[in-house]
């Protein structure tokens, strides 16, 4: 397959998957041409990062559970360990999220959003550490 053949079946940018083989995390055999030649392995491994990143995995994640899944030997606890530190990343930034949405629509409550030009949305943006 070449590279729009496998991006349209993997669901990858051309782009993204040239990125891909720059960093490692696939190597397509290239023909006499030089054009590469990408086999149903790479579509798996391709399909596989896909689908990890959109579950927010890091590039070094990914690269460390398409490692795994190379591994017959490997332990799920490994896997796991891998998906629970995400997990915990990610819930660390729903908190940070949620803090941040308090903290606007708290701002926003206090707005009259009428003519006057007292604002305490922009009294808070422009606080300092020192004032905090």
């Amino acid at each position: 397959m070449n590279i729009g053949e496998v991006a349209e079946r993997s669901g990858l940018p051309a782009k993204t998957i040239r990125y891909y083989e720059e960093i490692g995390l696939v190597a397509p055999r290239r023909d006499p041409n030089g054009y590469r030649a990408f086999c149903e392995a790479d579509l798996h491994r391709l399909a596989f990062l896909g689908r990890a990143r959109a579950l927010g995995f890091t590039i070094e994640d990914c690269r460390t559970l398409l490692a795994l899944y190379a591994d017959p030997g490997r332990a799920s606890a490994d896997v796991k360990r891998v998906a629970q530190e995400h997990l915990g990343r990610i819930d660390a930034k729903i908190a940070a999220l949620e803090a941040m949405r308090e903290t606007l629509t708290e701002l926003v409550s206090s707005c009259a959003g009428d003519s006057r030009p007292d604002c305490p949305i922009l009294r808070d943006l422009a606080r300092t550490a020192e004032d905090a």
